[in-house]
């Protein structure tokens, strides 16, 4: 039975030394780690790492080596990747959840480390590369005779397809539009959101197969968590932990209450390390209702996963 096994780097054993970058552990045990190592979000034990709101999260497991989001400040995330020894030339790729900055804020610094690195996204019409959303495409190619020759687009011959310059020049985006098993073991899981203020985003979630079930890895969870659990258990049906954000924002607290309760009794997931944009009252439900199962997972967390 495996037990809690997190460690916080910037936890009171460590307040008056330096932080000992992962790069510094043995390396044979470095190598075949199996760990998640959150790099940005707006808590965490007291430490010199930087606080800020978004989210970032490195993830290792079976030789892998993997990012997920890339935090909200650029200069604070290269700070935090530095200082716990996170070599961003040496990924096997990155994942992008979804649009918003606080997750992308970091791409251009992971680019200038890691220039050919593969980055996933979802599809964002007009963003990461992607074409133009359908609607706009089917406006720019129809033809209607009464218009004179000027305003017609592209004099009357567009393409078929028009995609928009991403802010990250030269970056290798690949769009997911459905589950895919990207490495053996590792699987991106696109959902949509249908939330007020968020309505049609996609978001893309990591979903890692261990020997004692599925890690998922979510960014803000805009399509609701329990839609994005509901995509996984198709592909393992087994939940061990979930990490990341659950954009608890419109839920009353007795909402919030049954829905951990569920994640515990429903979906049967052992452990839970939520960060980010969960809230402060579902932290301490979470910590009521998983007790020892809850993994604090602020910046600088270090947390065991499965092999």
């Amino acid at each position: 039975m495996m037990t809690r096994r997190h460690l916080l780097v910037g936890s009171a054993a460590s307040l008056t030394a330096p932080f000992a970058p992962l790069s510094l552990r043995p390396a044979g045990a470095s190598e075949q780690a199996s760990r998640a190592t959150v790099l940005f979000d707006a808590f965490g034990a007291p430490s010199g790492l930087k606080r800020g709101w978004g989210y970032a999260a490195f993830i290792e497991h079976g030789g892998r080596r993997i990012l997920f989001d890339t935090g909200g400040n650029t200069k604070d995330f290269a700070a935090n990747a530095s200082a716990l020894g996170v070599d961003l030339k040496k990924l096997d790729f990155v994942a992008l959840s979804h649009r918003h900055n606080d997750h992308t804020a970091g791409l251009n610094h992971v680019l200038r480390e890691n220039p050919a690195v593969t980055i996933y996204t979802p599809v964002e019409g007009a963003g990461f590369g992607s074409p133009l959303p359908p609607g706009l495409t089917t406006l720019i190619k129809r033809q209607v005779a009464a218009v004179p020759d000027d305003p017609r687009y592209y004099g009357g011959n567009p393409p078929d397809e028009n995609r928009a310059d991403p802010p990250w020049e030269g970056a290798h985006f690949v769009q997911i539009t459905a589950p895919r098993e990207v490495l053996p073991g590792f699987f991106l899981i696109a959902t949509q959101s249908d939330k007020p203020g968020t309505r049609e985003m996609n978001e893309i979630s990591l979903l890692v197969r261990t020997a004692m079930g599925g890690v998922v890895v979510v960014g803000c969870s805009h399509p609701g968590i329990e839609k994005i659990l509901d995509a996984v258990i198709k592909i393992e049906p087994r939940i061990y932990s979930v990490l990341g954000g659950f954009h608890l924002v419109d839920a009353s607290d007795a909402e919030v209450t049954e829905m951990i309760m569920r994640l515990r009794d429903k979906w049967r997931i052992e452990r839970m390390a939520a960060g980010h944009c969960t809230g402060q009252f579902a932290f301490a439900e979470m910590v009521r209702i998983y007790g020892a199962s809850f993994d604090h997972a602020g910046v600088g967390a270090v947390i065991a996963l499965p092999a």
